[in-house]
């Protein structure tokens, strides 16, 4: 079945990251563009990792993950080559609210990591609901090639609108045709 796809904000929840390689690297890099709440329990830490978390003040524990440890957490991604340490931590959290993520392991996820782009403000998600992570990929490097340049200073200026202006049918109206032009001016052939 496929995943829904819905985004979820970060800001005040904990997420543990089980791992320090280098699968556990480009899930951390993918994390923090949303947060910096991330703690990393790993038993041996790579250069790139030890650098990322110093830079951006995560907590790094170099350590063996510990028993029911995720149940502190409100997100936990196991990137570790231990299958059984996957389904584990899954299982403990079974009975609680937290979302788990197997890198590699669909059997043990509440959710998947999409292949995604970010500019700004605006964030495109391309998900093959876990079939070819690689198609995701090669298709959202194609898709980015297309965006023009200007996007995020356009929804900057749609975000201090969105503050000035009242809300009602003039405001949707003028946002309505502000995007119109946009498109039109960015994208030709749209």
């Amino acid at each position: 079945m496929p995943y829904f796809p819905a985004f979820i904000q970060l800001e005040n929840r904990r997420v543990l990251l089980v791992g320090g390689g280098k699968i556990a690297k480009d899930k951390l890099e993918k994390l923090i563009d949303f947060t910096k709440e991330i703690v990393i329990v790993t038993k041996e830490v790579r250069e790139e990792i030890y650098q990322i978390s110093k830079d951006n003040c995560l907590t790094l524990l170099v350590r063996p993950y510990r028993a029911r440890e995720a149940l502190e957490y409100d997100i936990v991604v196991v990137a570790t080559d231990t299958i059984n340490l996957h389904r584990q931590i899954f299982e403990e959290t079974r009975e609680s609210r937290v979302l788990v993520n197997s890198v590699d392991n669909k059997d043990y996820c509440d959710f998947i990591f999409p292949s995604y782009l970010k500019r700004g403000d605006l964030t495109v998600i391309f998900s093959t609901s876990g079939v070819s992570p690689a198609f995701a990929k090669y298709i959202r490097q194609w898709f980015e090639e297309l965006l023009p340049d200007g996007i995020d200073n356009f929804l900057n200026k749609m975000k201090r609108l969105r503050g000035e202006l009242p809300k009602g049918k003039n405001r949707m109206i003028l946002f309505d045709k502000m995007v119109k032009e946009f498109i039109k001016e960015k994208f030709p052939r749209a």
